[in-house]
């Protein structure tokens, strides 16, 4: 199963790099939104996220609204951990699994990452 998920993951990643250098310093209409919707569209798209996260379901990783909670009750930074700069505070057995998504997010620029965890943490409302 886990190779699966990985598996899944690298093509994911690979499918969606050539866009990610397309658009690497160019000014968007992404800039103009809000935080929380170009964290969605980056958590539907070039992050992978929903790969394995879901906004009400444990699947792969856990629920968008269980990382959001509990990230508000401990003070977590989301972006650190994205980056490879702070112990997992979610599911701590779940760690292994996303260290292959950080090649994706240790490289999004840290406004996108920033819109990444006000999406995320929007769920904890």
């Amino acid at each position: 199963m886990k190779k699966i998920v990985f598996t899944l993951i690298v093509l994911s990643f690979f499918s969606c790099k050539k866009e990610s250098q397309e658009n690497f310093g160019t000014t968007t209409e992404a800039t103009k939104q809000k935080p929380e919707e170009l964290g969605k569209e980056i958590f539907e798209g070039k992050g992978v996220c929903y790969t394995c996260h879901k906004p009400e379901v444990k699947t792969v990783g856990p629920a968008i609204k269980d990382i959001a909670k509990l990230y508000k009750e401990k003070g977590g930074n989301i972006v650190a951990f994205l980056q490879e700069k702070s112990e997992p505070i979610v599911d701590p057995s779940q760690y292994e699994t996303m260290k292959t998504n950080f090649a994706v997010t240790k490289n999004l620029p840290e406004e996108e990452l920033k819109a990444l965890e006000a999406y995320m943490l929007s769920f904890s409302k």
